[in-house]
């Protein structure tokens, strides 16, 4: 790897050992000794934040991107460094040890790359600090706030059909026979079938009587369709942040 080479990587993406997006390649340090580049500073959230350091000893460039021989979740659970320009000795002790990589006493910081050029292991050399690696003038910068959205669940709802039992009562008319003695007199038109039989006798007649009962049948029947849809709304939300902004000022003589 040159110098050169690895920092054209900005704004690749980085690949675990499986080829598995990690996050994108935002800045190069550079050991402050040798001047090669040692440690990439990745974003890995949606919004990046501070970025996580990740060894370039064992990177190799990709058609996707650059790949190292870590996992994924390994990388995410580096340990939190401000990315200040510079790494200093004990923090990049402590990275070497997240990724199981040896460190000798002997060995330097690393400092952020601007174009190539390395920053110190014990000082922040930069842009915008005196120096023989900087120009006569100082860029002002501010951060500004960009903020969108993203989508995560928040419950579910499902439905759910069960049985139940209800008394249901109804009132329908029902009929029935009932006995009622008819006397009638003896007239011409009756007498032959009154005389017809003995003079005196013994007799039974019997009638057979009928009622109506309630008959009870149940059919099922479809009553209605339900389901579940989800309704989109839009809400407003206010979000509120921190952003620094440098300013920047004269001392002694000079007239701003």
């Amino acid at each position: 790897m040159t110098t050169q080479n690895v920092t054209e990587w900005r704004g690749q993406e980085l690949l675990d050992n499986d080829g598995e997006k990690v996050g994108t390649i935002e800045e190069i340090y550079l050991d402050t000794d040798t001047d090669r580049p040692e440690w990439a500073l990745v974003k890995t959230g949606l919004f990046g934040g501070k970025g996580t350091f990740v060894p370039l000893a064992q990177a190799n460039p990709s058609g996707d991107g650059v790949q190292v021989p870590f996992e994924k979740d390994h990388v995410k659970d580096a340990p939190s460094i401000d990315p200040d320009g510079q790494l200093s000795r004990s923090e990049e002790r402590t990275l070497y040890e997240h990724y199981g990589l040896g460190y000798g006493d002997g060995q330097s910081g690393s400092g952020r790359s601007d174009d190539g050029v390395a920053g110190n292991g014990d000082e922040p050399v930069g842009r915008d600090t005196s120096g023989p690696t900087t120009d006569e003038a100082m860029t002002r910068s501010e951060e500004e706030l960009s903020v969108g959205t993203a989508q995560r669940e928040t419950g579910r709802a499902r439905l759910r059909k069960y049985v139940v039992t209800e008394e249901v009562q109804k009132t329908v008319p029902v009929q029935r026979e009932e006995v009622r003695v008819e006397r009638e007199p003896i007239t011409e038109g009756n007498v032959d079938q009154a005389l017809d039989g003995p003079e005196i006798s013994e007799e039974e007649h019997e009638v057979v009587l009928h009622e109506e009962r309630p008959v009870v049948e149940k059919d099922v029947v479809a009553k209605e369709r339900v389901r579940l849809t989800a309704e989109e709304r839009t809400d407003e939300e206010t979000v509120s942040e921190d952003l620094r902004k440098e300013r920047i000022e004269t001392d002694g003589d000079a007239q701003a």
